[in-house]
């Protein structure tokens, strides 16, 4: 079985920009880099999604980081808490 391959970010990257920069056309990074025609789009999509986030405040990213941070935790403690039960249920007869 062919393993599928598999591009750096800085691939997908640098091929986005390609396209959007006009330096080559879709077709041709197809061709050049043995790429499926979706490919591209998909990463061209998903660059241009993603975008506005570089432009985001440094405040509102601090923010999400500390929200995502607080998630982390309550989630490792909710784990260990499940990990304690599961050993407390099974030895009970």
């Amino acid at each position: 079985m062919k393993q599928r391959r598999q591009f750096t970010a800085e691939f997908k990257a640098q091929v986005v920009l390609d396209i959007l920069t006009g330096l080559q056309s879709p077709a041709e990074v197809c061709r050049k880099h043995h790429l499926s025609p979706n490919l591209p789009s998909l990463w061209k999509a998903a660059f241009l999604e993603r975008a506005p986030l570089v432009f985001q405040s440094d405040e509102r990213r601090d923010g999400l980081e500390a929200r995502i941070a607080e998630l982390e935790r309550v989630l490792g403690r909710l784990t260990l808490e499940n990990e304690v039960l599961k050993k407390v249920s099974s030895r009970l007869p």
